[in-house]
């Protein structure tokens, strides 16, 4: 399978900081590549590149098969981009959007408007198609910037952590939306912090931090670089949590983390259900009333802090903000 996005070195710097050091990154056609790291990673400013909007100081890329820094234009022409902050004209109203997104594609008149209506309808916007958009909530907005992406249909799709603010309706809805395209055909690189958008989206997933890649793989993988399952029991009392650590030394493959506050221990097993079946055999025989037990797997969270020592969520120091913030609301048509 053809990769439809590859970039090999991408590096690009801001006086003393280095937002990318020497990035690769390839996405095979029809998939969905999750770009992870926490604020200032480099993940905006790789996108930004990727879709034309600044320049790398080395590297070089290709998308849809077209040489980025040889044919930027055409490079445009196969792409869409949705950014952090909807790139939408609060003004207008959303078919006004879309249309004039068409126009600046140069479809034409008619193929604009037929395109708008036909994306308004997609993201259930129909209804609201003749308000403006300073009436839309923030869900509406974003499902308005993605059609915007879409209005020229193109084969590669960039997304800078599209679900960014929204509540957990409007990103799940987002999430199906974004699913229909990938099945339809279109490539995506998607950009989170939301280690379950990227669980639930993507193929295949790099970690980056401090502008380079610190692990590669599928959801998958990644999680077995930190071992197998854990058994999380929650009690009421500190007597109790002490009981329930004598049990789990027996069934623990490792050390047993417990939280005084929550009295919640966290024991790692192997062995899975089995185990947990026997673990609650065990405290019930010991006569330990449990508030709260069940058998956990590692989460992409669990292996961003292993590998960086720090959450996904962290905010870098003030000097590693991400520069060019305003460049991302151009639409990058023709």
């Amino acid at each position: 399978m053809a990769n439809a996005i590859e970039a090999r070195g991408l590096v690009k710097t801001y006086g003393k900081v280095t937002a990318l050091a020497g990035l690769d990154l390839a996405v095979a056609e029809g998939t969905v590549l999750g770009l992870l790291g926490p604020n200032g990673a480099g993940k905006t400013t790789a996108v930004s590149i990727l879709s034309t909007l600044i320049e790398p100081d080395a590297g070089e890329a290709t998308i849809a098969g077209i040489d980025l820094r040889a044919h930027p234009d055409l490079v445009r022409s196969k792409m869409g981009l949705s950014g952090q902050s909807a790139a939408v004209d609060e003004q207008l109203t959303g078919f006004e959007n879309l249309d004039m997104v068409g126009r600046l594609y140069h479809l034409g008149r008619n193929r604009s408007r037929e395109r708008a209506n036909e994306l308004l309808e997609r993201f259930d916007l129909t209804e609201a198609a003749a308000r403006p958009v300073k009436t839309y909530s923030g869900g509406m907005r974003r499902r308005l910037d993605l059609a915007g992406a879409l209005v020229a249909e193109p084969p590669v799709l960039f997304l800078d952590e599209p679900t960014a603010g929204l509540d957990p309706r409007s990103r799940n809805e987002l999430w199906e939306v974004i699913r229909e395209l990938v099945g339809r055909g279109t490539t995506l690189l998607l950009t989170t912090q939301y280690l379950e958008e990227a669980d639930q989206l993507a193929n295949d997933i790099v970690v980056i931090d401090h502008g380079r890649e610190i692990a590669h793989g599928t959801s998958r993988e990644l999680k077995r670089m930190i071992g197998g399952e854990r058994i999380e029991v929650s009690v009421t009392n500190a007597e109790d949590a002490a009981k329930v650590r004598h049990v789990l030394t027996s069934y623990a493959s490792g050390e047993i983390q417990h939280d005084a506050t929550t009295h919640t221990l966290v024991a790692p097993i192997a062995g899975g259900a089995d185990v947990l079946t026997r673990v609650l055999r065990s405290l019930d025989a010991e006569g330990i009333a449990v508030e709260d037990i069940g058998l956990r797997r590692p989460t992409l969270d669990d292996v961003f802090l292993t590998i960086t020592g720090h959450h996904a969520e962290e905010e870098p120091p003030a000097e590693e903000a991400t520069p060019g913030r305003g460049e991302k609301k151009k639409r990058g048509a023709k």
